[in-house]
Parts: C-alpha cells; structure tokens; sequence
C-alpha cells in the first residue's frame, strides 16, 4: 500500500524560515527609508503650504515680508520674530487659524520630538534677513545677536530679494529626520539636516553642512552674509 505523505519536514522548514531571515534583512532596511522619506515628505509640504501663506500675507501687504520689532514678548517667555511662536500670527488668517500649541496647523512636523513641549508645537523658524536690512544683518555678527540687542525691524519687498533660489525663508529649527547624539543645536550648530523653504517657494532638504557659513560662523539663515540680498547655498 503507498502512503501520501503530507506536511514538511523540519529541514524543509528551516530552509523556509531561512530564507524568510534573508528577504526580511534586506527589505528592512528599504522598508525604514520609505518610511523616513515619506515623514520627511510630509514636513516638506507643511512648508509649502506655510509658503502659500506668506505669499498671501505679501500680496495683502504691498509685497512686504512680515515685519514686527523684537522681541515680541517678554512674559512668560521672551519670544523673537523669527521663532515660530512669533511669526505664526502674520499668516494664521491665511492657514485657516486660529492656531495655538492645541492646534498647530502646518506649523508642527510629527517628526518633531521638542517643539511640542518646548517650543510651542512650532517646528520652523523665519529668516531674520527678511524684517532687517542687509547692512543690519552684517552688523550681527555672534548667534546671541538674534535673541540679544534688537535692531529696529525694517520692512523688506519682496523685490529685495537678490536670490530667491538662494535665499532661505523659512525652515525646521531641529533636525528632525537627521537625529543626532547629545543636544541639537539648531540653526546654531553644524550637526543634522533639515527641510528648508526657499524665497522663490522651493523646499531643499539639506544637510547643515551643505549651508554657507552666516554672519555667526553657523548655517544660519538668520543671519546671512548680506541678509535678503545674500545666499544660504547653491552657485
């Protein structure tokens, strides 16, 4: 009599759960880049949409950037201009507002682990060359000039931007998609990457070692060399 035999046998199946093994550790990895490229996507297009914003804020304003003097408040926190709890206020009519820490609109990337608590749920900073003169921005020349001894605020069109494809406007403070060892140091340190808004309404995604050297010594768009007439990057 002939038996039909059924199942697999243990060999057969620590062939199976092999080969499994392999094909897992090389998706994996795949797997996790998407994932990353896909949350990095999504902070990028909250930066276009904050683009729209200020390009209705400009057309409603005769063409000016969002201008205020700093600091903005004192109490409880001082706050400046340039951070997010400070210039969200100019384009909130234009991003559906009202918009706080509870609801942050476009102005928070999940992928945001400080800004909720810290800062507000506001993960991206305002160039300062925007509400100050080139010669203003040339004259600030240490990172503690951005949040010590305020210039007066003067308007700037947005005509008087010499490089648009150049010129960073807006971008993430931390590096969100690029985590790091110890503190992040923001715009004020050459550590990570982070999604940046362009003038001319592109978003770069760019390493702070691909950003000039500012006024300070630091990629820092705030304080550009020649402020809106200057370059954060590129040629």
């Amino acid at each position: 009599m002939r038996h039909t035999r059924c199942g697999f046998t243990l060999i057969e199946l620590l062939v199976v759960i092999g080969i499994v093994a392999v094909l897992l550790s090389i998706l994996m990895p795949s797997l996790s880049r998407a994932r990353a490229a896909a949350k990095r996507v999504r902070c990028a297009y909250n930066l276009k949409q904050i683009y729209t914003g200020v390009c209705l804020y400009t057309q409603a304003h005769n063409e000016t950037y969002p201008c205020a003097q700093d600091p903005l408040s004192t109490s409880p926190s001082t706050v400046w201009l340039w951070m997010g709890r400070g210039w969200r206020r100019f384009v909130e009519p234009h991003l559906g507002g009202p918009i706080d820490g509870n609801n942050p609109s476009v102005l928070f990337c999940p992928e945001d682990r400080i800004s909720k608590d810290k800062y507000d749920s506001t993960s991206y900073a305002y160039s300062m060359c925007f509400y100050h003169s080139p010669e203003q921005i040339d004259s600030m020349s240490v990172a503690a000039d951005t949040y010590k001894n305020p210039r007066p605020s003067m308007p700037q069109r947005t005509i008087n931007v010499a490089r648009p494809a150049n010129k960073i406007l807006i971008g993430e403070w931390q590096a969100n998609h690029a985590r790091m060892a110890g503190d992040d140091p923001g715009w004020w340190g050459w550590k990570g990457a982070r999604n940046f808004l362009f003038a001319e309404g592109q978003v770069r995604f760019l390493d702070a070692n691909d950003v000039l050297p500012a006024r300070d010594g630091n990629p820092n768009p705030c304080l550009t060399i020649n402020g809106i007439k200057g370059k954060d990057c590129g040629p």
